[in-house]
């Protein structure tokens, strides 16, 4: 069950980062510069926003993401020293909470979440997972077999992996807000897939959102609270240590 939870959020992750990885060219300068970015291509803005946002310490990133026949939800702040925090969800069944600081893992998870997660198993092992961790913190080393690919989620380099060395061909669309920032619209197309990204307008052109109609991954993508203290903290009482249990 574990095993299947872990790789939805690496899942989720993992889609997320690609979806700013498809940026392909050059676009001619606007004939008439007005308004944040004047005279710039909507391929040199996306650059930019690219680089502010490969260049921040921490971030909060939300999503909610089809892969085949799934849908994860994702909301999560990780920075580069490795922590993260937030919740996950999967096909809206229930949620997850994680927690990673230093070697250590922790996640809690609800009773829904985890009776979705048990397809397979008899009822009364279902009933015997939910009695034990439904509600209850749960920690197991970072660097374990079950852990390791959600604990490479966890270091921001790692999630920005795909946003290096982009050159985009993406084109102006209009001023709009996110979340309440100043924000400019870019569109871009790769193939039969196409993408709408929003960049801040006002202070570091930072990436905002992400919109992906791609027919593999299709989704949304937002990215905010950017070099904001990560509340990565060890759960307050008592928490049931998985690798001393076996599992």
């Amino acid at each position: 069950m574990r095993r299947t939870a872990l790789a939805a959020l690496c899942l989720a992750a993992t889609a997320a980062a690609s979806l700013t990885g498809c940026l392909p060219g050059e676009e001619k300068a606007d004939s008439k510069p007005k308004g944040p970015f004047a005279g710039q291509t909507g391929g040199e803005i996306a650059d930019q926003a690219v680089k502010a946002t490969s260049n921040a310490s921490s971030l909060r990133m939300k999503g909610d993401i089809k892969d085949g026949g799934s849908r994860v939800g994702l909301d999560m702040a990780l920075n580069r020293k490795g922590e993260c925090a937030g919740t996950m969800s999967a096909n809206g069944q229930g949620k997850a909470d994680l927690v990673k600081t230093g070697d250590t893992l922790y996640m809690k998870y609800d009773e829904k979440f985890l009776r979705a997660q048990s397809d397979g198993a008899s009822k009364e092992e279902t009933d015997g997972v939910v009695a034990m961790l439904a509600g209850k913190w749960t920690k197991m080393s970072a660097t374990g077999s079950d852990a390791k690919d959600i604990a490479s989620f966890c270091d921001l380099d790692t999630v920005l992996a795909d946003f290096q060395d982009v050159n985009s061909d993406a084109t102006r669309g209009k001023a709009t807000t996110v979340d309440g920032t100043p924000a400019i619209v870019l569109h871009e197309k790769d193939g039969k897939d196409s993408y709408t990204l929003y960049v801040a307008t006002e202070g570091k052109p930072y990436l905002l959102k992400v919109v992906s109609k791609s027919a593999k991954d299709p989704g949304t993508v937002t990215f905010g609270e950017f070099d904001t203290p990560v509340p990565a903290e060890k759960p307050a009482g008592k928490v049931l240590d998985l690798n001393e249990m076996g599992g």
